[in-house]
């Protein structure tokens, strides 16, 4: 059967799920009946039953994230839930993010002479490629807690003299950021990082208050390197498939010759 209407999600996978072995009654059909679903998400069976005929409007976060615990699903399943439901994918889970995994971290190490990272939605980089700790930061060489673009972007120590478009940059940066925290449900963890930067960056302060919003994160750098001169890179961010609330950023050499002068950094 072709799943792709919410009530008919929702009927397949209730019907793949197996009857407490105590279940009372003979059954004509498999899985669970639709009462026992509607009482394991604590909702009505009639509207439950509304739902999987098509009848019901759109269930909240709350209900669907109940819906998807009742049914069982997996990561894929529960935002597959989501898109049916309310055509978008659900919000991040809180929490810390999943680790980085060995398949992603070749990736990063293949792109010999593109800068790339794997940031968080709270901006912290969790992975890099010697071409980002040659030509961006040597994020090794940083606390943990400092790998955060937000927190080098606005710091004192920020080498703006290095971001010929340091304003455009930061200002971008702060409208994605905000778009990153209403994704994330307006996590108490965004929100303290946001009060930090603007107790201490008046910079920070300033643009904040605009109120920008962004989520095109594809553009252009330019910075002045302190060995290899300007450099000029165009960036995209893909999402890591598996991995909730992961972004893969790559900055790809605009030139031939921007190309060589990293390789050159890299060369032993």
């Amino acid at each position: 059967m072709t799943v792709n209407t919410l009530g008919a999600f929702l009927r397949d996978r209730r019907e793949r799920l197996l009857p407490p072995p105590d279940a009372p009654g003979r059954r004509r059909t498999p899985g669970l009946r639709r009462e026992e679903v509607a009482t394991r998400a604590a909702v009505s069976i009639t509207w439950y039953t509304w739902l999987e005929q098509g009848r019901g409007g759109p269930p909240s976060n709350e209900v669907l994230e109940r819906l998807a615990q009742a049914l069982e699903l997996d990561a894929t399943g529960r935002e597959m839930l989501f898109l049916l439901a309310q055509q978008r994918p659900p919000p991040l889970t809180p929490g810390a993010p999943p680790p980085v995994s060995p398949t992603l971290q070749r990736v990063l190490d293949a792109l010999a002479t593109s800068p790339a990272v794997v940031k968080t939605p709270l901006w912290d980089i969790v992975a890099w490629n010697a071409a980002a700790a040659a030509v961006l930061t040597d994020y090794a060489m940083l606390p943990v807690g400092e790998r955060n673009l937000l927190r080098r972007l606005f710091s004192e120590l920020s080498p703006i003299d290095r971001w010929p478009d340091w304003e455009s940059d930061a200002r971008f940066a702060l409208a994605a950021f905000r778009f990153d925290m209403a994704r994330a449900g307006g996590s108490p963890q965004a929100q303290a990082l946001a009060d930090e930067l603007q107790a201490r960056s008046d910079d920070f302060r300033r643009m904040w208050a605009e109120n920008e919003v962004s989520r095109q994160w594809v553009g252009r750098k330019r910075l002045e390197h302190p060995v290899a001169g300007p450099i000029s890179l165009e960036y995209s961010t893909f999402a890591v498939d598996g991995a909730d609330g992961l972004s893969l950023v790559v900055f790809t050499p605009s030139t031939p010759d921007v190309a060589r002068a990293i390789a050159a950094l890299l060369s032993p």
